[in-house]
């Protein structure tokens, strides 16, 4: 479900923010707060909706190239993170690779 793949996106982000932009706030910075609103976005715009393959497999990438840099190196380094810290959210990662 979208509100699934939402909900994983802003915890990968939020566990990225925290190591990568040194912030102990819960908030995120200004170029990770980008990067979820962007993301918030294509998830939005999904033409498949709630029966969406993961986006490694699907024929439409939306996500520009940039954005699709910024979001695997946030894949890279939360999604191993992520079974530590919300081992439920694990199972939504896992369809995106």
């Amino acid at each position: 479900m979208i509100a699934d793949e939402k909900r994983t996106i802003k915890e990968m982000i939020s566990l990225y923010c925290r190591k990568h932009n040194h912030s102990c706030s819960p908030e995120l910075c200004r170029e990770c707060k980008e990067l979820l609103e962007y993301a918030y976005r294509r998830l939005d715009k999904c033409p498949h909706g709630d029966d969406k393959p993961s986006c490694r497999h699907c024929k439409i990438h939306c996500y520009s190239q940039d954005m699709r840099a910024r979001i695997r190196a946030v894949m890279r380094y939360a999604g191993p993170r992520m079974l530590l810290r919300h081992p439920l959210s694990i199972i939504s990662w896992l369809r995106h690779i």
